[in-house]
């Protein structure tokens, strides 16, 4: 209960101090006439005690005002409570006492009389009087029955014994009025506190809204403004607003001319059909408010919200969806609206124009190198030089990544032989100075000239992307035009990519065998297992081009398990201990599980390990160093053997050499293409040769063509074994077997004739 309440509860306890005196004089007096009449003189006591009671109350009353307790003391309200629960208790047990002593020890009919009739009435007194505090009511109540209902139970007599049951059922009810009285007059209290409250939070929410608020009311009249609404109308130099008609007003903001008139003449209509709805009224040179009209009931309410930061707001996160963050440029996405409106544009007016593709050559390298921060300044950079070498009417915009796009419509486009890209690519002859480094940098362009008649803005970007592409692959730092070859090599591509998975998947591939030979005894020691793939329209297909597809498509690992598992099986037909050798990429070591793969070969075919040979080149094992040697420290472990293929292709760090299980050296053949005609080829591939034998390696000569460079081989180096033309080109699996039985075969013969010679 709030404080308040029951401040007041308690003061109205104590409120009628005289009307209770005279009660305990009424009830005393009448129980002294009843012990007179009676002639029993202990209804005088019962008399001096009710009298004792109420004076003692009616002091208590006077001290309590005395005590002036404020409004909301609830403390010192509970403190007087207790002691109104004493009194009335006491009052409530002596009247109750009265009827206890007159029903069983005096037992004259007037003096009963007298007893239940003073006390139901002050019963009812303190209903009226105390209703408000349930416990003193509930006290009373139970000190007053309980003697008045045990006197008329032990009278023992029918109807007295049904007057206690009647008397129990009377003071319920009264008990029960109480509480419904109490509870109306605190709904009442609480309901006016209530209004009160609201009117007061209204007036506060009207004065304190940030917005600017007016009422109309049938005529449109204004019958209520707020101060915002107030200081709205003054920056429109409009003055008072209570009692003005809303229509003279709009028209005066017409008259202003600073709100664009159909949204004024929009509002005007929703107020005079007293509809709903929202308007947005922008004040030139000022700011921006949205209207919100509801109708009802004959009033209609205009609500004037300032939305001018929300407006902003929103054109800076139009502008943030629309650009990219790093450069500032039109995003890919806002680029393919812009563009579409210039080839629009274009059209109608016949001009040709020029989409061009701008890339980053190596931008992958300068981030790995550098970090992303001087990536991201060099992209910004880039940006800059672009926007500057273009002509201003061009649409410049960042693709994503390192590739920017162009749009140029100009009556010279349709002639223009790449001059816009040479532009772009002057641009960028200039080191780019990152993070105190002079860094130079290049880009590939794809170009491609699209007439007026041309608006299909995927086709041209999809026509540039293949000029890039062949830009790349010319060398980079350049720009190409497209034409139509590309198209054709492009789907070219597309149609060999599709029936590479195919072939993949239906086990389309085949095995060629080159056999790698002892310089010495001139015996096939082991065979390298190579991937082919015949196209069944365009015939066979080099590994040159259908490995870089696989990789590109992410195949290659799948080639590289099926390559790993047939050429297992084919060398488990051959003679031991003729080994076999399959390379892997930089690729296999995260596409595929190798140890798993190689595993599980082995153990179907029984191949022994240390007949397999795994050959991995240079730039693999760099791009996936910690990898790499966790792989294939593992394959050694279990006894296969570990190739370095293309030795002095790649970055040759010879760090690696003595770090991971190397067991064989495979020489380029651009170290032995020369050795017959070069004196210092032939040295240079001999130092190679003895490192490898330093370091406990077996060697191999990739690429002998000529019985002279096999000579020289075997007089001027340590090389142990060969591989190429010279014994054998790659030959399919039937053939390297008859191969591997004809030079074996042949070399042991060579060695029984030899021992026969000189035995």
């Amino acid at each position: 209960m709030p404080a308040l309440d029951y401040v007041s509860i308690i003061r109205s306890v104590y409120g009628d101090r005289r009307a209770l005196l005279f009660g305990a004089f009424a009830s005393a007096g009448v129980a002294a006439i009843s012990a007179l009449e009676a002639e029993a003189p202990i209804l005088l006591v019962v008399a001096a005690a009710i009298l004792a009671v109420g004076v003692i109350r009616f002091v208590n009353m006077q001290s309590f005002w005395r005590a002036a307790i404020g409004d909301d003391d609830a403390e010192a309200a509970e403190h007087w409570e207790n002691r109104a629960l004493i009194g009335g208790g006491l009052v409530a047990f002596t009247h109750g006492l009265w009827c206890l002593v007159a029903i069983l020890v005096v037992r004259d009919p007037f003096a009963e009389l007298a007893a239940c009739t003073l006390t139901i009435a002050s019963t009812v007194g303190m209903v009226a009087r105390n209703f408000g505090l349930d416990r003193l009511l509930t006290i009373q109540i139970v000190s007053l029955s309980v003697p008045l209902w045990i006197a008329m139970v032990l009278r023992a007599d029918f109807y007295h014994q049904l007057l206690a049951i009647m008397l129990v059922v009377l003071l319920i009810s009264f008990r029960k009025l109480a509480g419904d009285v109490r509870a109306l007059l605190l709904s009442a209290v609480h309901g006016r506190v209530e209004v009160s409250r609201l009117a007061a939070e209204f007036d506060i929410a009207i004065t304190t809204l940030e917005h600017g608020l007016c009422m109309l009311d049938e005529t449109d009249t204004i019958t209520l403004a707020n101060d915002q609404a107030v200081r709205i109308f003054t920056h429109l130099n409009i003055g008072r607003l209570g009692g003005q008609s809303f229509a003279d007003i709009l028209e005066a903001m017409k008259e202003d001319g600073r709100i664009s008139p159909p949204a004024l003449n929009r509002l005007q209509d929703i107020i005079r059909h007293h509809g709903s709805g929202k308007v947005l009224l922008s004040i030139e040179g000022g700011p921006d408010f949205e209207v919100t009209v509801s109708s009802g009931q004959q009033r209609t309410v205009l609500l004037f919200e300032d939305i001018t930061e929300r407006v902003l707001a929103e054109e800076r996160i139009s502008f943030v969806a629309r650009h990219d963050a790093l450069t500032g440029l039109p995003n890919r996405s806002y680029f393919g609206s812009l563009a579409l409106d210039v080839l629009r544009a274009r059209a109608d007016m016949d001009q040709p124009s020029i989409l061009m593709i701008v890339d980053i050559d190596e931008f992958k390298h300068v981030n790995d190198s550098f970090g992303h921060v001087v990536g991201d300044e060099l992209l910004r950079q880039a940006a800059g030089r672009l926007r500057a070498a273009l002509p201003a009417d061009a649409v410049l915009a960042r693709l994503g990544g390192d590739e920017f796009i162009v749009l140029c419509a100009t009556e010279s486009a349709e002639a223009d032989d790449g001059g816009l890209a040479d532009r772009a690519l002057a641009a960028f002859d200039t080191p780019f100075m990152l993070n105190g480094l002079a860094l130079p940098v290049r880009v590939s362009i794809g170009v491609v000239l699209s007439p007026a008649s041309q608006d299909d803005l995927e086709e041209l970007m999809t026509k540039a992307d293949l000029a890039l592409y062949a830009a790349k692959a010319e060398g980079k730092g350049r720009s190409q035009i497209f034409h139509a070859q590309m198209d054709i090599d492009y789907h070219y591509r597309q149609r060999l990519k599709a029936d590479l998975r195919e072939a993949v998947a239906d086990g389309g591939l085949g095995l060629a065998f080159q056999p790698l030979v002892d310089i010495a005894t001139r015996k096939v020691v082991s065979c390298e297992a190579l991937a082919r793939w015949t196209h069944p329209e365009f015939g066979p297909i080099p590994p040159a081009v259908f490995i870089p597809l696989a990789e590109e498509m992410g195949l290659i690992s799948d080639i590289t398990a099926w390559v790993v598992e047939n050429a297992v099986r084919e060398c488990r037909s051959w003679a031991s201990p003729v080994g076999v050798g399959v390379n892997v990429s930089a690729r296999d070591f995260r596409g595929v599980d190798l140890p798993a793969v190689i595993g599980k070969a082995l153990e179907q075919t029984g191949l022994a390990p240390d007949r397999l040979e795994i050959e991995v080149t240079e730039t693999a094992v760099i791009e996936e160093r910690d990898l790499a040697e966790s792989v294939l420290r593992a394959l050694a472990e279990r006894g296969i053997a570990i190739a370095l293929d293309d030795f002095g292709t790649g970055y040759s760090s010879l760090s690696y050499l003595s770090a991971l299980p190397f067991t064989k050296l495979k020489i380029d053949r651009s170290f032995v293409a020369d050795i017959a005609d070069s004196p210092k080829a032939l040295r240079l591939l001999s130092n190679v040769a003895r490192l490898g034998r330093d370091l406990d390696l077996v060697v191999v000569a990739e690429g002998v063509e000529t019985e002279a460079q096999l000579n020289l081989m075997l007089s001027d180096t340590n090389i142990q074994q060969v591989q190429g033309y010279f014994f054998s080109r790659p030959l399919p699996a039937r053939d390297v077997a008859e191969l591997i039985e004809r030079f074996n075969g042949r070399a042991a013969a060579n060695r029984r004739l030899e021992k026969r010679l000189h035995g």
